[in-house]
């Protein structure tokens, strides 16, 4: 018997952005029917606008509910749904109506995987203040889905670009609250995620670095002493363990060592947000992708964000590839 294929829910992301018209074009490449079956949640004038601006349709199939969806024919499912939002919604900006839709969107994906009719959830790009300005009151959208699946794991965003994956120790917070964040069991935790996500990935020997916080590594307590007396010792607690890791590197450096195909790693666990973003969206802003990671199953969305100031102009940016989604994961993340 032929394998069924992977089993996605796609959520349009922040409708006043440029996800609308990705996915028109993610389903307009043959090679997305060909890896997935889809199952599209979102408002059906919206998934039509995005076709318009992307000047390109796909058929699609309509179903009453997630439950409902049939994949017999080999086309897209859509459940039209719009949640609580009525009326039209603004372009360009932020607003509470485009954030509720978006969770609203989430929520049935959500729904819809953990009842096992989805394998996985891929969204659009989403943004935070719309978001916020709808009531969520987690920092960002992980941790939203950690609180409606009432997990209590460790989670982490991972970035994937090339095959290279990025976590990180501190993330959404001020710069000045990293420091403090710092701490021997937040390194080890990050290690430890990373590399199990690694092996759930597929990458049968993964190899992991880690970056130190300070200014030359801390030039041996010169700038601080945060890797002398945190990041070091958990570096080797993870070792101990058995986990393939090295480090602390200088974070101006170690993305040296990760490109090409001298690649030295395979991961690279920051200590900040930004410590790691720059270098990863300077190799490949557009091919990047950002992985929910930690979660019970795969929720992946594209690494850049919703472009409010194109959006509706069915503009591209140079370098950008033809879907916004296709990004280059030779080692895709797969539930265990």
């Amino acid at each position: 018997m032929k394998p069924r294929k992977p089993r996605i829910a796609l959520v349009l992301g922040d409708p006043a952005g440029i996800g609308p018209e990705l996915v028109a074009r993610l389903l307009a490449d043959p090679a997305t029917a060909q890896s997935a079956e889809l199952l599209l949640i979102a408002d059906r004038a919206e998934l039509e606008h995005g076709m318009a601006v992307a000047g390109c349709r796909t058929p699609y199939a309509l179903a009453a509910s997630i439950a409902e969806a049939n994949f017999s024919h080999g086309k897209p499912v859509l459940v039209d749904y719009r949640g609580d939002t009525e009326g039209e919604f603004e372009r360009g900006v932020s607003s509470a109506r485009g954030g509720r839709y978006c969770l609203d969107s989430l929520a049935l994906a959500l729904e819809a995987t953990t009842r096992g009719l989805t394998d996985a959830i891929l969204f659009a790009p989403l943004n935070k203040h719309s978001l916020h300005q709808a009531g969520m009151r987690t920092s960002d959208e992980l941790h939203w889905f950690v609180d409606q699946l009432g997990f209590d794991g460790p989670v982490c965003e991972f970035n994937v670009l090339d095959g290279l994956w990025t976590s990180r120790v501190t993330s959404h917070i001020a710069h000045r609250e990293v420091a403090d964040q710092i701490t021997h069991q937040g390194v080890t935790q990050g290690i430890e995620l990373i590399h199990r996500e690694l092996l759930r990935s597929g990458v049968v020997h993964p190899r992991i670095a880690v970056c130190g916080l300070n200014p030359h590594n801390g030039d041996n307590g010169s700038f601080g002493r945060e890797e002398i007396d945190i990041i070091g010792p958990a570096v080797e607690a993870a070792l101990s363990r058995g986990i393939p890791v090295e480090g602390p590197f200088a974070a101006d450096t170690i993305f040296l060592k990760v490109q090409g195909e001298q690649r030295q790693y395979d991961a690279v666990v920051t200590m900040y947000h930004d410590q790691g973003q720059i270098a990863m969206k300077l190799m490949g802003f557009w091919r990047g992708i950002t992985v929910q990671g930690g979660l019970p199953f795969p929720i992946l969305t594209p690494a850049h964000g919703t472009a409010f100031d194109i959006a509706g102009s069915g503009r591209r940016q140079s370098g950008r590839d033809a879907a916004g989604f296709s990004a280059d994961l030779p080692h895709g993340p797969r539930a265990s």
